[in-house]
């Protein structure tokens, strides 16, 4: 049997949120194993722009998650290659005459935030993670035990390599193997939707907007890409009912652009090309606990939600950036990183928060789904009211972005 090797913290799961850790730990002293079940490579980035060049999945970066990224030394890398900030914010309701509208110009910031595509962000935390020589990497190697001891975890990988650590930290997603071995409980139930994803070309430019239309089978965001003379590109997540959606990807492509441009109100012209649509189910999941002695669980291990305001990455990053804090803090007072205590004001930290958001989120998902037709038109009324009252849509505006 091989012989352990010893780390202050293991983290399982080299997506954003263990990659982040990872190198938010990096400068502290610390040694860091970086665990991921695919091979550790850094995703190759096209040039080319295109609806087929786009990565399908991107996310909805908060001026709080670029301050972090900017922190760990990789968002200069993101703006060598591409984004897109959106500066301005349009939701409205396909049921009635509901509309409210956020600008940068309400709080004097640059941007609301920026559109990345998440290979674009794996690319900058993994090349930088690569260079980074307290972190020992582990790529094709699935976890397959953990086991706590008396001197803190034994953790086995499918490779045969093995492992300890003072604190094992659970970042490998919705499906969490570490969540699952260790009988962390949680809460969960399915939404019975499907987010359908892909890139699209319209006919307009998309003004550096992003733009959110309620409809009553789940909303459709449009979100803006960078484009070029004459080419003008969004990222699109649909929330669809599960029958529908079966009906949506079965489309062909100008078929689909003509359902697309119909679902939007052709707030941007016609939908005029399509990528590849890729679709996922929708299930709300929360952990009840994240953290158990030695043992801590981040982004979407601990919490899911629905992605109508994009905030999922947001959430997860926000909790990397916390527990970096403790235990850096907690190394520096000679306190081991998976003592209780700790992980306790780390989940005092994030739990409510994260709670706060998911339930507003799935609020805002229930009314809109509602038919009935005086609650239609309390939503309208109630945007309306919103969307002239500035010091409540510059507060929701600052929660949003994660401004103080």
């Amino acid at each position: 049997m091989a012989e352990a090797r010893e780390f202050d913290v293991v983290v399982v799961g080299a997506g954003i949120a263990g990659s982040a850790l990872a190198l938010a730990l990096a400068d502290s002293g610390l040694s860091i194993a970086l665990i991921e079940a695919r091979e550790l490579e850094a995703p190759e980035l096209p040039q080319a722009l295109g609806v087929a060049t786009f990565d399908s999945r991107v996310s909805a970066l908060t001026p709080r998650s670029r301050q972090f990224l900017e922190s760990l030394g990789v968002w200069s890398m993101l703006q060598d290659y591409r984004l897109c900030p959106y500066h301005h914010m349009t939701v409205w309701d396909a049921e009635g005459t509901g509309r409210i509208d956020f600008d940068r110009g309400e709080l004097d910031v640059p941007a609301l935030g920026y559109i990345v595509e998440n290979r674009a962000i794996v690319n900058a935390l993994l090349t930088r993670a690569q260079a980074t020589a307290a972190i020992t990497l582990f790529g094709q190697s699935a976890l397959d035990t953990c086991e706590k001891n008396a001197t803190g975890l034994s953790i086995g990988l499918e490779s045969g390599e093995r492992l300890t650590a003072n604190l094992l930290v659970a970042a490998d997603g919705a499906l969490s193997r570490v969540r699952e071995r260790l009988n962390f409980k949680t809460r969960e139930w399915d939404y019975g939707h499907r987010a359908v994803v892909a890139s699209v070309e319209v006919a307009r430019e998309h003004q550096h907007t992003a733009w959110q239309r309620f409809l009553p089978t789940g909303p459709l965001a449009l979100l803006p890409l960078p484009g070029e003379a004459g080419h003008h590109y969004c990222s699109i997540v649909w929330s669809i009912e599960e029958a529908q959606a079966e009906e949506i990807l079965s489309l062909d492509d100008p078929a689909f652009c003509r359902a697309l441009t119909r679902a939007s109100e052709a707030q941007l012209g016609d939908v005029l090309a399509t990528s590849p649509r890729f679709a996922f189910p929708l299930r709300q999941r929360h952990a009840v606990d994240y953290v158990q002695p030695g043992v801590a669980l981040v982004g979407d291990a601990a919490h899911t939600i629905h992605p109508l305001a994009g905030q999922g990455i947001n959430l997860g990053l926000a909790d990397v950036a916390a527990l970096a804090e403790e235990v850096i803090q907690g190394f520096e007072l000679c306190v081991s990183p998976g003592q209780m205590a700790l992980l306790k004001r780390y989940q005092r930290r994030r739990k409510g928060e994260n709670l706060l958001m998911m339930a507003a989120m799935d609020g805002f998902k229930r009314l809109f789904a509602e038919p009935a037709l005086p609650v239609r038109w309390l939503r309208n009324a109630g945007m309306r009211g919103v969307d002239h009252l500035a010091p409540v849509k510059q507060q929701l505006m600052r929660h949003a972005m994660g401004l103080r």
